[in-house]
């Protein structure tokens, strides 16, 4: 017997075994906020959201983009999309109007869902279908269902559940797309290493849109976990709610790492107990954080850290360091030291590190492939292996990244496109040559920074350079600062070096990302 593996199977298993079980917490201060509903209320809103779809003649296989910081609707639109054959396209609310309208005709995304704080400033961003998430436009798409929404008459898990845009290395974003079997596989292995249970209660710190909030959204929704949203990044707010709910599990960036750190500190000046002691586990992932933040999240708030390593076009689990209990008994910085290593394999997953140094990867969550870039998938999967990009080692089990090979800054968490920044850079009247290179930060793990040679005769400061930058660029992606410099490192053939660039910058780590 083979049973098609599709996102609907996680709702479906928790409205049949959690009906009356708390399933979201929806941030108190969203437009139409939902409160809190259960798993038997989720499933209705979804299938209510499923018969309206139906209702305005958008079929399976049609493309559903969503602009909008984490809100239950998001969850619910999971499964009122993709669990009934159409295809979810999250969008980085933080993009320009640019960005956001590229995403929506590259993708023909004949629906868009947006948050109401960003209709003015994305007023130009269309689709035949522009519904404002606001609880009034949308009123009739998240009503709960009063009759049963059309059937996808043939399930398929090979089908495309998500389309994720991703920034690379080239200037326009590449649409990722996941399948039911991919989006499936990871949430249950990744669920099943980070040891997710019915008890367990998840703050979504991590957005939603980014790798549909890693696929955890789709993993504790399977176990009936209480779920309870965050709208916005805040690290008083976070142990707030980590006290309030009885938090056990949250997932973010190693900047979400450093404002916990920092409000805890805040706290402990107070003389404010710190929540979650002996009880939360946080899985971290963007960029490998220091061995000194990893030891300060086990000692100073008594949690337990995981780092996990992966991509969007991988779904993005591949590997996991969660101490085993053979560290137990050692010493919190050599603890520290061992869990900054990406960690080792997911079940089914198989790396390994090509002569150039390039980490490899294979699994049954591996994209399908580019949208409508088929050019680009052969250059990303080659030989039954995706090319991650990134350079490491493997330490025997362990996968170490050691560089980034790709032209691609990750700050906060965020993949910034250094080709995108140069070419934005360009346009300004008084630049000659940009190139832009990923630099250490203490909050953001990595923060852009641009080196400009001016054109002759020409001026202009820093500070120009980069107001400049901020109306051509979502803010995340401009440069923090400039360097004017008379002359950039070429090689004989003209081409820039960035690694030589970037080398003064990174001295004295073991490791050129952050």
């Amino acid at each position: 017997m083979r049973v098609p593996l599709t996102v609907g199977d996680f709702l479906e298993r928790a409205a049949l075994v959690y009906p009356d079980r708390v399933a979201v917490v929806d941030e108190p201060t969203t437009p139409g906020s939902f409160g809190s509903m259960t798993y038997g209320q989720l499933h209705q809103r979804a299938r209510g959201m499923a018969a309206a779809l139906d209702d305005l003649g958008v079929g399976p296989g049609a493309r559903v983009a969503i602009v909008s910081p984490n809100a239950a609707r998001f969850v619910t639109a999971f499964y009122g999309v993709s669990g009934f054959g159409r295809i979810l396209v999250p969008v980085n609310f933080r993009l320009n109007p640019d960005e956001v309208s590229y995403i929506i005709e590259h993708s023909g995304a004949t629906v868009l869902l947006l948050d109401p704080e960003l209709d003015a400033t994305l007023s130009a961003v269309q689709a035949k279908h522009r519904i404002l998430l606001d609880g009034v436009a949308d009123a009739e798409l998240f009503a709960p269902a009063t009759r049963d929404p059309e059937r996808w008459v043939d399930p398929d898990e090979e089908a495309t559940a998500s389309i994720n845009y991703t920034s690379g290395t080239t200037a326009r974003p590449k649409g990722v797309q996941l399948t039911h079997r991919n989006l499936w596989l990871n949430a249950v292995t990744f669920g099943w290493h980070a040891g997710v249970t019915d008890r367990d209660v998840y703050l979504h710190t991590l957005p939603m849109f980014h790798c549909n909030g890693w696929g955890m959204p789709y993993a504790v929704t399977s176990m009936g976990v209480k779920q309870v949203v965050l709208r916005k990044v805040d690290g008083e707010d976070i142990l707030r709610r980590v006290d309030e709910h009885g938090v056990t599990l949250l997932c973010g960036a190693p900047a979400v790492v450093a404002a916990i750190l920092d409000a805890a500190e805040q706290r402990r000046a107070r003389g404010d107990e710190i929540p979650g002691r002996q009880r939360v586990r946080m899985i971290v992932a963007g960029a490998p954080p220091p061995s000194k933040t990893i030891e300060r999240v086990e000692t100073e708030l008594g949690w337990e850290f995981i780092q996990i390593y992966g991509l969007t076009e991988t779904s993005p689990f591949l590997t996991m360091n969660r101490a085993p209990a053979e560290w137990d008994g050692l010493p919190s910085g050599e603890r520290a030291q061992l869990l900054a290593r990406a960690g080792v394999p997911g079940i089914g997953v198989k790396m390994a590190v090509d002569g150039e140094g390039e980490v490899l990867a294979r699994a049954n969550h591996v994209f399908a492939g580019y949208w409508e870039q088929p050019d680009e998938t052969a250059k990303a999967i080659r030989d039954g292996w995706f090319h991650t990009g990134d350079g490491g080692f493997l330490d025997g089990p362990y996968v170490v990244i050691a560089d980034r090979k790709k032209d691609v800054i990750i700050s906060g968490g965020e993949n910034v496109s250094s080709i995108e920044v140069e070419d934005a850079l360009y346009q300004h009247p008084a630049v000659a040559e940009a190139c832009v290179i990923g630099v250490p930060d203490e909050k953001w793990g990595e923060t852009v920074k641009a080196l400009v040679v001016l054109k002759e005769g020409a001026t202009a400061t820093e500070a120009e350079i980069i107001e400049f930058s901020r109306g051509r660029l979502a803010h995340f992606k401009c440069p923090t600062s400039i360097e004017i410099r008379d002359a950039l490192t070429r090689t004989a053939t003209g081409k820039l070096q960035k690694f030589k660039m970037r080398a003064p910058y990174w001295e004295g780590r073991d490791k050129a990302i952050n």
